[in-house]
């Protein structure tokens, strides 16, 4: 333990170089978002690697910089020292050398000020307004069928579109309403465009899109008639204009913002591939319950078979025995038949996919099965309720028909004593002990000869 200017400390308590800096980086980083920064290039150097470095200054302050390679080729004017510009980034802090720089994503000229501050002016005039709220917000239909493309038909989001689709399996139907993305009167064709989809009205999705470029060219994405419309349409709006670190106003508008066309696609296809394999999951479901239910049926055939071999005369039940066999294999077969149709009707679901909505489907078919079960169900205790009653019928006329029954109208069986039955009177020989059984008992007999 040591002292320093009235200070106690231990070594163990103190920072290494590595973990301050660490801690530094790690509450600069956390704290600070990306943003825009305007400054004046100084020392700009162009590494061979195509990194740029160089330093933003104003007046009183200045800030280093990189922008790395994949950045740098986006740029639309020639950087160098005295240009004055706006630079998107994000703080990091580089350890090796414990100092914080700006990690650049885009820039642009400051002569673009302008239509920054006419960006930002219009934002803020719209969000007062509500049109950026969340609860105006629409979600998109879980399987989308039609889809309505407002873009350029020749740029390359077009087709990176298409192929993502196609790619991944997705099978409605896409119509790309052409309409210019840039240039003085582009926003008028855009305005256009989703009125005509709007009157339409056959589209479950509207995706509004081109590819990246500098704030000029995306400018028309920005119009003010264009975001309203927007933000009114009855048709959720994906917006996919730009690259990942652009941004216009009806992205803010839209129901949902992709990153690019590319990523528009991607979510609307993993959307309907989402929808598709549930729809696989409840019909397999489907077929394994019925084939269980039909499993029971035939056991509980089985049991009602054995419990009726058990209590009744074979003979007088072959009848029976054939109604039963007959009442199984229908009921076995229009089983059979009824879940061949419902397994035929989910096979053409794909086929009719675009003309019903999945979740009406399903309940369809739950009601017309849950309708089945039930009329099967009903068929079978009333084939059932039959048998028991042809059973209690049966069983009064053998006992109307029994020698219980003969003996209590009176008659009784006459035997000798090794039990043989006496059939006549000339059977009868003198002092013969005679056995006379009736209803309520037996009685020895002698009989006499006149």
């Amino acid at each position: 333990m040591s002292r320093s200017s009235g200070l106690q400390f231990g070594e163990e308590e103190a920072h290494t170089v590595s973990s301050f800096t660490r801690e530094i980086k790690r509450l600069l980083e956390g704290s600070l978002k990306a943003g825009w920064i305007k400054g004046e290039v100084s020392n700009f150097r162009r590494q061979a690697s195509g990194h740029l470095y160089f330093s933003l200054k104003d007046e009183s302050a200045q800030l280093p910089v990189v922008m790395f390679r994949g950045n740098a080729v986006g740029l639309d004017f020639e950087l160098d020292n005295g240009v004055e510009i706006l630079v998107y980034g994000e703080i990091s802090v580089y350890e090796p050398h414990g100092r914080y720089q700006l990690i650049a994503r885009a820039a642009t000229q400051a002569g673009h000020g302008k239509l920054h501050r006419e960006f930002e002016r219009l934002k803020r005039k719209l969000l007062e307004e509500g049109l950026f709220d969340k609860d105006r917000k629409r979600p998109l239909p879980a399987a989308p069928r039609s889809i309505a493309f407002i873009t350029s038909p020749s740029g390359a989001a077009v087709q990176d579109f298409m192929r993502i689709l196609k790619r991944r399996g997705w099978l409605g139907r896409l119509v790309v309403l052409p309409t210019k993305v840039q240039g003085a009167d582009a926003a008028d064709t855009l305005l256009e465009g989703l009125i005509t989809a709007e009157r339409l009205d056959c589209f479950d999705v509207i995706v509004l899109g081109r590819g990246g470029g500098s704030l000029e060219d995306l400018w028309c994405f920005n119009d003010e008639r264009l975001v309203r419309a927007l933000a009114a349409s009855t048709i959720p709006v994906i917006s996919a204009v730009g690259h990942e670190i652009d941004f216009t106003l009806s992205d803010f508008a839209a129901d949902l913002r992709a990153e690019t066309p590319s990523a528009a696609a991607e979510l609307i296809s993993s959307s309907y591939l989402d929808c598709v394999n549930r729809i696989e999951l409840a019909g397999e479901s489907l077929d394994e319950h019925w084939d269980d239910r039909l499993s029971n049926y035939r056991r509980d055939l089985r049991d009602w078979a054995a419990r009726i071999r058990a209590v009744a005369p074979e003979r007088r039940l072959e009848f029976a025995k054939l109604k039963i066999d007959e009442m199984a294999s229908r009921i076995e077969t229009t089983m059979t038949r009824e879940i061949a149709k419902a397994r035929r009707r989910f096979g053409d679901s794909r086929g009719v996919f675009g003309k019903i909505r999945p979740e009406r489907f399903l309940s369809d078919c739950r009601q017309r099965l849950r309708l089945l079960d039930e009329r099967n169900r009903r068929e079978l205790d009333r084939r059932l309720s039959v048998l028991k009653q042809r059973f209690i019928e049966l069983g009064t006329e053998l006992r109307a028909i029994g020698p219980d029954a003969t003996l209590k109208r009176g008659y009784s069986i006459l035997a000798r004593e090794d039990g043989s039955v006496i059939a006549s009177v000339s059977d009868l020989s003198e002092s013969e002990r005679v056995r006379a059984t009736l209803a309520d008992g037996e009685s020895w007999l002698i009989p006499e000869r006149e």
